[in-house]
């Protein structure tokens, strides 16, 4: 049996993702953001790191936001932001730093996504938005798991 996350779970990441969703929402209603107002959002869980566990073994929870007709979508976002957090699992980075800053360590399997972040070893993903967006929704749920693996971390020591 693989290792799990003892702070970061699916219920975690459901809380994460509840927390950051009406500001996502929020912005999902501008078409500058989102021209199909849809986000898909992937969580990984930071105790599966590459090498210990397949990919698909590392996904802890998935969530689209908005537009849930997926019949309606003009690109596979759910695949989309698979692809950006496999990245930013595999490399250790931000999707698009590691595009920008570190293109050398691209493999040729490689998407050349971004809107996938790695905080702190959290991985979140998404896509459906502009790139820029992509990348600051996943920053928005990242920071609030971390607050959560934070808050529950203390609850455990006192």
């Amino acid at each position: 049996m693989k290792s799990r996350s003892r702070f970061i779970d699916e219920e975690a990441a459901r809380l994460a993702v509840s927390l950051a969703r009406p500001a996502i929402e929020a912005a999902l209603r501008d078409a500058a953001v989102s021209g199909q107002h849809v986000l898909h959002l992937v969580v990984l869980d930071p105790a599966s790191p590459p090498g210990a566990c397949r990919f698909e073994e590392a996904l802890l929870y998935e969530q689209t936001l908005g537009r849930q007709d997926r019949t309606t979508w003009d690109a596979d976002y759910a695949t989309y932001a698979r692809d950006k957090a496999a990245l930013s699992w595999r490399h250790g980075m931000d999707s698009r730093r590691l595009q920008l800053l570190e293109p050398h360590r691209l493999g040729a399997e490689d998407h050349l996504v971004w809107g996938g972040v790695c905080l702190d070893g959290i991985v979140v993903a998404a896509s459906g938005a502009m790139p820029q967006w992509d990348e600051t929704f996943s920053f928005w749920v990242a920071g609030a798991l971390r607050a959560i693996a934070y808050e529950r971390a203390l609850s455990q020591a006192t």
